[in-house]
């Protein structure tokens, strides 16, 4: 176990490497002239090299690169072309944001995704196998922008004008707001996030639980006289699940800062928003910290589903 858990962490020190080598190489390839963003169009070339040699882009690309790289893991992350802050505090914020709004979609998504793929699975070509499977195919079919728009007019203003308590279609949280104060903010976008999560959870464990029920262990176990609630819940989902894992960790990260359209539809201030902001205005520091910051998620939430499923499965563990 120590052997795999050692070979997990090197995979992920390497992968963040090349990954910053990546992004770094990337950030340099885009269109515009970063100094044009900031001055204007119409400042001079003499306020352009000043501007230039300011901000180290007139040093060669590999003395860029090993500065940078040195200050993103001293923590000085530098400070914004575009708003003129520190990046680090501005990325935490937002990654507060993220991470609230993550893990509100995954307690609302996992447990339904999951209860409905076994249900399906268990009930296999049966019609309410079919009405799940349909179900969760049309939902995960809409484009974002149309299920959170669906879902403000019915819980934000449909309540409204009803009279009744609605939620907040607007999901702008104050500076410093906590979890408490945010949550009813967080609600509808996290529906959205749900909707968009639910077939790919479901239908993953639909499959791993058809799989398990065809093995010769669950017939022997029911052949013993086994219970089938002790033979389905305390030996098929264990192994049924064990995919469905890695697909809630890619979830996760995705979470983080994949959910552009539904940040900008509910204009709420996540580290996707920010991202489209840093491209927008061409902020190289701010793209290449959210950037890597959103690949740390992603390779973290991998490493967790692999040390879960690790645990899991005594194959890896004791192997």
């Amino acid at each position: 176990m120590s052997r795999y858990l050692l070979r997990r962490f090197g995979f992920l020190l390497l992968t963040l490497l090349l990954t910053s080598l990546v992004v770094f190489t990337i950030t340099q390839w885009l269109p515009g002239d970063v100094c044009r963003v900031i001055l204007g169009r119409e400042v001079g070339e003499n306020a352009l090299d000043a501007c230039r040699q300011e901000l180290g882009l007139d040093r060669p690309l590999p003395f860029q690169y090993f500065t940078w790289l040195g200050r993103l893991l001293s923590g000085d992350w530098g400070v914004s072309f575009s708003t003129r802050s520190l990046i680090f505090p501005l990325v935490m914020d937002r990654l507060r944001n993220s991470l609230m709004l993550a893990l509100v979609t995954l307690v609302i998504s996992v447990p339904l995704a999951v209860s409905l793929g076994v249900i399906a699975g268990l009930n296999e070509n049966k019609p309410v196998d079919g009405t799940i499977s349909v179900f969760s195919l049309a939902v995960v079919g809409l484009p974002e922008f149309v299920t959170g728009i669906v879902l403000i007019q019915i819980f934000s203003f449909g309540l409204r004008q009803r009279g009744l308590p609605a939620l907040p279609a607007s999901s702008a949280l104050p500076p410093d707001a906590s979890f408490l104060e945010a949550l009813p903010m967080l609600i509808l976008p996290a529906l959205t996030g749900m909707l968009v999560l639910l077939a790919y959870v479901a239908r993953m464990t639909r499959a791993g639980v058809i799989e398990e029920l065809k093995r010769p262990y669950v017939r022997t176990a029911v052949l013993k006289g086994l219970p089938r609630g002790t033979v389905i819940f305390k030996h098929v989902l264990r192994n049924a699940l064990l995919p469905t894992i890695t697909v809630i960790a890619i979830s996760f990260g995705w979470l983080i800062s994949g959910l552009v359209v539904i940040e900008n539809v509910f204009n709420y201030p996540g580290l996707g928003r920010l991202l489209v902001f840093a491209i927008d205005r061409r902020d190289l520091p701010l793209i290449q910290a959210v950037t890597m910051l959103t690949v740390l998620g992603f390779a973290l939430a991998n490493l967790a589903a692999d040390l879960l499923y690790a645990l899991l499965n005594p194959q890896i563990r004791f192997g």
